[in-house]
């Protein structure tokens, strides 16, 4: 029997996406009114991605402020709601099916691996984090107060800006498709 290796889904996550993003527009059928309610969920997504990166410091200091008191994976979380947000501007529920579809598929190995890299990090702190905060569906109300503030040389240092850019450029993407083809 073969193992699977898990940590080849972690490398293969991007690839994947930049192809799915190409089948994304080249099917869609955009509206304006899908693009602007679509739009809105996509930038929740990228907002919440945002202040994620703000309060993460890998490999040195467990994250527990910010987002990441209420969910220990909030840069997933915004990934899904902005992968949500570009399935409904998109206008074709079969696309939102491929997305959820390689989301789980992917995602869900992935949050396994890291728990088991983060764990190897931080151990006890990390045991009495993963006890009180969920993986990915968040809790209504933070863990703990924290003294973490959002840091936007990390939101730099990160680059999640891209995500944001790349959230814009598809959304005129998909609103020169919706004008021009529409």
């Amino acid at each position: 029997m073969v193992k699977f290796d898990k940590r080849f889904l972690q490398r293969l996550r991007v690839p994947l996406g930049f192809l799915f993003a190409i089948v994304f527009i080249i099917f869609s059928r955009p509206t304006p009114l899908l693009l602007a309610i679509g739009g809105v969920v996509a930038l929740v997504g990228v907002a919440i991605r945002g202040w994620a990166s703000g309060h993460i410091r890998k490999a040195r200091e467990l994250a527990i402020s910010g987002p990441y008191a209420f969910t220990r994976n909030p840069l997933y979380v915004g990934s899904l709601i902005l992968g949500i947000g570009f399935t409904v501007a998109g206008g074709v529920w079969w696309l939102a099916l491929i997305f959820v579809a390689l989301f789980l598929g992917i995602y869900l190995p992935v949050m396994r691996v890291e728990v088991d890299d983060i764990r190897q990090i931080f151990g006890a702190e990390f045991d009495e984090y993963e006890r009180n905060v969920p993986m990915f569906i968040p809790r209504l109300m933070p863990w703990k107060k924290s003294d973490g503030k959002f840091d936007f040389q990390l939101y730099l240092q990160y680059r999640e800006y891209r995500a944001a850019l790349g959230a814009a450029l598809a959304i005129v993407a998909l609103a020169a498709k919706a004008y021009f083809f529409g």
